[in-house]
This record gives C-alpha cells, sequence and structure tokens, in this order.
C-alpha cells in the first residue's frame, strides 16, 4: 500500500501526520493507525484502492464547490464568495429583524461587510445560505460587572458535593440556591458548577459528569421538584413511593451512593408524574410549551431513554450502535410506531427534562437576584458517548466510531482515552453547524457564563478508534474560526462570557485567538511555577485569564500541601517506589517555592494558626491581588477540603464524583475558616481593582 497516497487523504480528512508532542519532540502517527482513524471518519483506507476511492470522493465533493448551507463572518468584515459566485453578482439579504438589503459582489467575488451581527438569510444567484454575522467579541467580563476593569471573584462547586436536608443522598438544584444567595450575599459575582448534561437514566452506575449520554438536554436527577410542584406534592409521591426511609438511608451516607440514589430518584419522579398526569395540574399548559419548545433534540433524547429502558429490561444492549438497524435512526418508521405505544414513558422523560429545566432556571435566577452580575457558569464537557442520546440523533455530526482522548507523554506514557466520541468536521459543514448551534443554546440557557472544558478541542482533538491504545490516535482539526464566530455570536446573544480552559498542551496561536474573542483562558496556582520552582510573582498573571488554587482533576490546597494525591497513587499502585520518592521531594521543593512567593506579602504568616490554614489564606489573597479579571475559587479550598473530587486515570477505586462538604449549603459560607478566606479575597480585589484602576 502506498503511505504517500494514504498521507494525502489523511491531509484531505483534516489529519495531522506529523506533529509536536508534549515534549516539542516530532511525532509521526504510523500508518496502521491513520487507517483506523480514517475508517472512524467514514473514509476507508484499508488498500490502495480504497484510498483511490476516498481521495475521488473527497476531491468530487471539494471541486463541485457545493455552497454550504451556513457560512460565518465578523461584522465589519467582508466575505469572499469568489469560490461560489461570480465578481458582481447581486444578492438579498434578509435580515432577523424583516429588514431587506440589496447588495453586490464587488471585483474580487467579496460580500461587502455591511451586513449586522445574527443569522441572516443570503439569497444570491437562485441560491441560498444563512450567514452567521459575528460581532468581534464575546460578552465580556466588563460587560457582565459593569467594570471597567473587572476585578471580581466567585466560587466553583461540585453540585452533588452540597447537602441540605431532604435532598435524598446528593445535591440538587435547591441546594445550588441557597449557596449562591449565600455567596452573592458576601459578594460573589459567579458560581460555577460541574456539568449538568444528560447521563444514562437505565444506568445509574454511569455518572462521571464528563461522560454524558447528550449535552443537549440535562441530568434530571439534579432537579429539586418541590421548587416547581411544591412540598404537598413531594410528600405525597414519597408517600406513595415507600421512599422516606430510603431517602433518610441514603442522606445519611458518607459519600454518595449514585446506583442506589439514583433509583430512588428516578422512582420519586415517576410518582410525581404519575400525580401530575391524574388532575389538571395548574402547570400543564407550562410542560406542554415546554414540550413544545423542545422541538425534534427533546422528543429524540426522550424517545432515545424509553428505548434505551425497553433494551435494560429485556437484558438486551443498551448502546444503539448494537441495537437492530430499525433502532439505530431516529428517523426510522419504526420509532414512530415504538413513540405512540410508549408514550406515557417518553411523556415521563419529558416531564424529568421539564422540572430540571424550571429548576435551574430558579438557581441562575436566585443568583442574580442575590447580586452577582454573573451567576452561574455552566460547564460544557468535550464530548459526549458515543453510545448515547446526542451521538445516536446527530450521527452525521458525531464521530461514534472514535473516542477522543490524548497522546501518551511524559506524564501518562500510555495516553489517554475519554470514552466520549467528538462532532465530525465534515459533519459540522454539511448540517450548517446545526449540532454545535443547538449544544451551545441548551449550556447558555440558565448561565451567564459557560466554561469550555479542554478548549482547546475547537481547534483540533486527538482521536482514537474504538478498541485501540490511545498511542494509535491522531489529530483532527476542526474549523476552528467557524466555531469561534459562532460561540461568540450566541454568547453575545445570551449575554453569558466564555471560559477557555486550556491547561495542557495548547496550540500555537490559540490563546491568542481566545484572548481576542475575550474568551478567559485560565491560570491554577498549582501550575503557576517556572524553573527551579518559582512561583509567577503576583504581576505577572495575565489579565486574559481567571485565576484558581485548583481544579476537579488536581488535589486540593490542603490535599496538594499534604500530599494526598501521592498517597493515593501509592495506595493505589500506580506509581512505584522510586517515582513515588522523586515526586514526594519534588513535591517538598513546590511548597517551599509557594512559601516563598507567598511570604513576600508581609500580611502573610504573622499569627499563630494551623500552617494550612495560613497557606489557604495566604494563596487565596495572592489570587486576589493579581490582574485576573476573574478569581474563582473551590468551595474544597474554601472549606479547607483535603480530598479532591476526582483522580485521573481511577474509575471505581478512588471515590470520584461522590464526596459530599460538610454541613447544609446554605451555611457553609457561615463557617470561620470559609468567612474568613471569603473576606480576605474581597478585600484583595478590592485593592486590586483600586491599584490597576
Amino acid at each position: 500500500m502506498s503511505d504517500v497516497q494514504l498521507e494525502i487523504l489523511a491531509h484531505r480528512a483534516g489529519l495531522a501526520v506529523d506533529w509536536i508532542d508534549a515534549n516539542g519532540r516530532p511525532q509521526k502517527v504510523r500508518p496502521e493507525a491513520l487507517r483506523k482513524v480514517l475508517a472512524g471518519l467514514g473514509h476507508p483506507a484499508d488498500s490502495d484502492q480504497a484510498i483511490e476511492n476516498s481521495l475521488l470522493e473527497l476531491q468530487l465533493a471539494q471541486q463541485h464547490n457545493h455552497l454550504p448551507p451556513l457560512l460565518t463572518a465578523d461584522v465589519d468584515k467582508g466575505l469572499d464568495l469568489s469560490r461560489y459566485f461570480a465578481a458582481g453578482t447581486c444578492c438579498e439579504v434578509h435580515l432577523e429583524n424583516g429588514t431587506l438589503l440589496h447588495l453586490q459582489l464587488d471585483q474580487d467575488a467579496v460580500l461587502p461587510g455591511r451586513i449586522p451581527v445574527g443569522y441572516q438569510t443570503v439569497h444570491i444567484d437562485g441560491q441560498r445560505f444563512t450567514l452567521a454575522v459575528a460581532p468581534q467579541q464575546c460578552h465580556s467580563m466588563a460587560a457582565a460587572t459593569d467594570t471597567a476593569t473587572p476585578r471580581a471573584w466567585g466560587l466553583a462547586v461540585q453540585l452533588y458535593s452540597l447537602q441540605r436536608s431532604g435532598d435524598g443522598g446528593f445535591g440538587d438544584t435547591l441546594a445550588l440556591e441557597n449557596l449562591a444567595r449565600a455567596a452573592g450575599e458576601r459578594g460573589a459575582d459567579a458560581l460555577a458548577i460541574s456539568p449538568l448534561h444528560a447521563m444514562f437514566s437505565c444506568d445509574p452506575q454511569r455518572y462521571s459528569p464528563y461522560s454524558p449520554s447528550s449535552r443537549l438536554l440535562l441530568n434530571s436527577l439534579y432537579a429539586a421538584p418541590e421548587a416547581i410542584l411544591g412540598e404537598q406534592a413531594l410528600r405525597q409521591a414519597i408517600e406513595t413511593a415507600g421512599l422516606a426511609d430510603e431517602l433518610r438511608q441514603l442522606e445519611a451516607l458518607p459519600l454518595i451512593d449514585w446506583p442506589r440514589a439514583a433509583r430512588a430518584k428516578q422512582c420519586l419522579l415517576r410518582a410525581l408524574y404519575d400525580g401530575f398526569r391524574q388532575d389538571a395540574h395548574p402547570l400543564a399548559a407550562d410542560f406542554a410549551e415546554f414540550r413544545q419548545a423542545g422541538g425534534e433534540a427533546l422528543e429524540n433524547h426522550c424517545r432515545f431513554e424509553a428505548r434505551q429502558a425497553v433494551c435494560a429490561d429485556r437484558g438486551e444492549s443498551t448502546d444503539w450502535r448494537q441495537w437492530p438497524a430499525a433502532w439505530q435512526h431516529p428517523d426510522n418508521p419504526a420509532l414512530t410506531a415504538f413513540a405512540t405505544e410508549q408514550a406515557d414513558e417518553i411523556g415521563f422523560y419529558a416531564f424529568s427534562q421539564w422540572l430540571i429545566a424550571r429548576c435551574l432556571e430558579r438557581a441562575q435566577q436566585a443568583a442574580r437576584d442575590s447580586g452577582m452580575g454573573i451567576g452561574l457558569i455552566a460547564d460544557l464537557a468535550v464530548g459526549a458517548d458515543g453510545g448515547g442520546s446526542q451521538a445516536w440523533s446527530r450521527q452525521d455530526e458525531l464521530l461514534a466510531e472514535l473516542t477522543v482522548g490524548a497522546p501518551p507523554d511524559s506524564l501518562n506514557r500510555a495516553g489517554q482515552g475519554w470514552g466520549i466520541s467528538a462532532f465530525s468536521p465534515e459533519g459540522l459543514k454539511r448540517h450548517g453547524f446545526r449540532a454545535f448551534i443547538e449544544m451551545l443554546r441548551a449550556n447558555f440557557a440558565h448561565a451567564g457564563g459557560l466554561r469550555i472544558d479542554h478548549v482547546m478541542g475547537l481547534q483540533r482533538l486527538w482521536v482514537i478508534p474504538l478498541g485501540s491504545p490511545s498511542s494509535d490516535g491522531a489529530y483532527l482539526y476542526y474549523p476552528l474560526d467557524d466555531l469561534l464566530r459562532l460561540l461568540t455570536l450566541e454568547s453575545a446573544r445570551h449575554q453569558a462570557l466564555v471560559l477557555g480552559e486550556d491547561l495542557g498542551t495548547v496550540p500555537e496561536g490559540l490563546r491568542e485567538k481566545l484572548s481576542a474573542r475575550a474568551i478567559l483562558g485560565m491560570r491554577v496556582l498549582l501550575f503557576e511555577q517556572e524553573y527551579g520552582h518559582r512561583f509567577r510573582p503576583i504581576l505577572d498573571w495575565p489579565d486574559n485569564a481567571l485565576a484558581t488554587t485548583s481544579t476537579h482533576d488536581l488535589p486540593t490546597l490542603n490535599g496538594w500541601w499534604h500530599a494526598r494525591d501521592i498517597d493515593w497513587n501509592i495506595r493505589l499502585g500506580l506509581i512505584d517506589k522510586a517515582s513515588a520518592d522523586h515526586w514526594r521531594e519534588t513535591r517538598q521543593h513546590e511548597r517551599e517555592g509557594l512559601h516563598r512567593a507567598l511570604s513576600n506579602d508581609p500580611q502573610n504568616f504573622r499569627d499563630e494558626s494551623h500552617e494550612t490554614d495560613q497557606v489557604l489564606d495566604a494563596s487565596v489573597r495572592f489570587l486576589g491581588h493579581t490582574r485576573a479579571p476573574l478569581v474563582l475559587l473551590p468551595l474544597e479550598d474554601v472549606l479547607g477540603v483535603e480530598e479532591q473530587a476526582n483522580l485521573p486515570g481511577t474509575i471505581d477505586s478512588h471515590p470520584n464524583w461522590c464526596r459530599r462538604l460538610p454541613g447544609d449549603s446554605g451555611q457553609l459560607l457561615d463557617d470561620t475558616d470559609a468567612a474568613r478566606r471569603l473576606e480576605l479575597l474581597a478585600c484583595a480585589r478590592l485593592q486590586a481593582a483600586e491599584r490597576d484602576r
């Protein structure tokens, strides 16, 4: 087989054959790996003839110059249409507000940059397309806080970790409301939360918030039904379902028992749904309107959930890729008949989505009413499970035969496979970026900001064939400029800021592009150190990135100081003794480096309190004085918690996503240490704002 032709095919399909690893060393994807990845992209390459055929298909697609259904442009900038139309061609532009513009392509076939921001419809030479015109920048911190030089602060929390009386064993939206009010009263402008994407109702064993079934819908388990339906309806449902003892037991557990808690919550939701349907409920019209507005995306998800439940009951595979052909596509007539037969079941899943959407809407309103300029910051996972609802309903736009991960590097020699699927760049273009736009809208809907996990995925993702090691993957490139314009447009429309998690290997020039769009990067205290464990001084921190002490994938500050992450790695046999000894030695040097950096502020380390408390207090004050427009402090570090939420590289050996915070969510910030740290942060932010004016 010709490796030259294979590499040409890979290049045209958007794959990088040659790449640079995290250590700056050139690497090359093996031919066998390329063939597998190309097959996952829909371009067979297992023989010379297959490669030739795939090349021909791509070439024909490019030569035909088919006008795509959607193009993007920046406001006040022209759009080159020379690939599709001749110079001087006249066109009509139908604006969203009903206005009609008559324009003409110039001598270079460029559409003049006179079209306003929005999704406008262009009619030209018997054809039409949507033109998404983006503003120059996303909704900014300055606009959100009404401050020219924002120095705001907020908290970050894993929603499930919150507690309140009657929560059934894990945090919900009422616990979130209580925390939002408490944080807003203390001057917080934002409350960042863990992903609330829809999971798999039929499989409560799957609860990692970053491996969802769909990023278009929500996890109904987090709904607090009494917030919408009232306390009486909740009490009646608990009594009908006989759940009182079970819920009390679940609340008393030291860790969340997700399978058990999820089954109890689903049982409760079903009892509520039965009661809701029995009489003419006053909110029935609102539910009907919600279902109508949810359209195809909601209906497909609910049908998928119902179909998965049938498969689970029968002991059959719940992965749609293994279903009979009649069930493998949502447009199959068999699904219409199924929807009729299972109308009540599908209605239940729609009811559950309605509840969580209305609950989340309430939580955001509570945050804004408490004085927050931003309110909730939602978290967008980098992908969705290839066997889930979103991949099933958007098969031409998601790559269900490839999984996303990271290539091998010095820290993880085996690389990483995250078990999630990514968008297809070709599919996105063919369908006018429909799946991307609807995902953004779904996640901006009830939030004042959106954190994009692994924001590098807007430019490229490491994709791996199913069943292959991550070393057999390759970088797949995306239409970055188009995606950024759409993100900017949706951000401006929803008046919600965008945070890009840019930790790890970042492609050259990406951070500059993000900054130009007012997308905040992310800087973590534990990572901000240079050669010799010299931590970055306060005034060297950038003003185009948020600042934080840690993340959900890292040890808490208390845990880092006491090397709990190293202890866990030793305990689970993830490292040998030599590696552990070296890691501990390095950590001691890092501790000393951080202590030196914090000691530059004469206000730190002045009292006789516990060493860890002093380090936490000093770190909070340190971040508060940086030029970061937003400081997000994890609630674990506010409280001085030692254990981290998630230990990467583990599945069930470490209690990932199961830890609960101590105390009622509405009173957590009354803790003496927490109150002191928030006061330190608020004062430091004020001082930083005065300094930088």
